[in-house]
């Protein structure tokens, strides 16, 4: 057993080195694609955190990565990036604990539809508020080098699955895999069900935060329906469905899958790149519920390679 977990650790060891060293191979094209690679890969890994683990679908981390990219653009020039990095997540935790309570309660399609609905919310919230200021879109002028944000997002996607993989062999992990079967039994036998739900969503909100706060220096132009847009959540929900389940390499699996498809297909067919993304969520839905890892656990019971 200790041989499989060193060969596993080794395996990330080595596919995060890749990670690191690929950047400074790839000239700028391919340092923006890493990026977004990077950049989805953290915020599907923090999805899964909480949606995977529980089984409450939120389709609400829209808000959060929207939310970054707002106070990195209304912050621009006057703190530093990594203080506005940290003030994103705060501020992320902090709104996912005042909605969270309440919005917990509800399980189920109403969850989702609650989720999606605040995140909705929040972006015309967004767009009022800079209305009322006369600003229709904010330009970040001297922003990083892309090498310098690719960087930043290797550590948040490295962050993002670490964070699943300590969930997968905590105590809280336990009690969230215990809501997911039966919330009602887990609760009748002890397991604090508000709570390790509440923190779990807590947790899952910091990253994306710091995801979009970066995004937008790479974009340099905050918009708020771009930033807010509900694309985002749908594409971290297909990556993790295509990825699998609640594994450490479903989110690297299922954003390496989706951003390969989206480089080959988009630019020349982004109608068609579109239809086959929908064929693809409802084929893997419908036939292969467990993902792209959960396909490769079956045929070998073990991904004795590392994974």
């Amino acid at each position: 057993m200790n041989g499989v977990r060193h060969s596993r650790l080794a395996a990330w060891l080595g596919l995060l080195a890749a990670a690191a060293i690929a950047p400074a191979l790839v000239g700028g094209y391919g340092q923006s694609v890493l990026m977004q690679l990077y950049g989805w890969i953290a915020l599907t890994a923090s999805w899964v955190a909480f949606s995977a683990m529980t089984g409450y679908i939120s389709l609400g981390h829209a808000v959060f990565y929207g939310m970054g990219g707002y106070l990195m653009a209304v912050s621009w020039m006057q703190l530093p990036i990594l203080a506005v990095l940290l003030l994103a997540g705060l501020a992320a935790a902090a709104f996912a604990a005042l909605v969270g309570l309440p919005s917990l309660r509800v399980r189920g399609p109403y969850f989702v539809i609650l989720t999606f609905g605040l995140a909705e919310f929040f972006k015309y919230v967004v767009v009022a508020i800079e209305s009322s200021l006369g600003i229709s879109g904010r330009l970040l002028l001297g922003a990083p080098d892309v090498l310098w944000l690719s960087y930043g997002m290797l550590v948040l996607a490295a962050l993002a699955v670490l964070l699943v993989m300590v969930l997968r062999h905590s105590r809280l992990g336990v009690g969230l895999w215990a809501v997911r079967e039966d919330e009602t039994a887990a609760a009748t036998l002890g397991v604090p069900t508000t709570c390790v739900k509440l923190l779990a969503f807590v947790l899952s909100a910091i990253l994306p935060a710091m995801v979009g706060a970066l995004t937008v220096l790479r974009s340099t132009y905050f918009e708020p329906m771009q930033m807010f847009s509900p694309m985002t959540s749908f594409t971290i929900v297909t990556m993790a469905i295509i990825g699998g389940s609640d594994r450490p390499a479903g989110p690297v699996l299922g954003a390496a899958f989706i951003m390969l498809l989206s480089e080959v297909l988009w630019s020349r067919m982004p109608e068609f790149y579109m239809v086959l993304l929908g064929v693809l969520l409802l084929g893997f839905v419908l036939f292969a519920p467990d993902g792209i890892v959960g396909k490769w656990m079956a045929r070998r019971n073990r991904l004795g390679g590392g994974f």
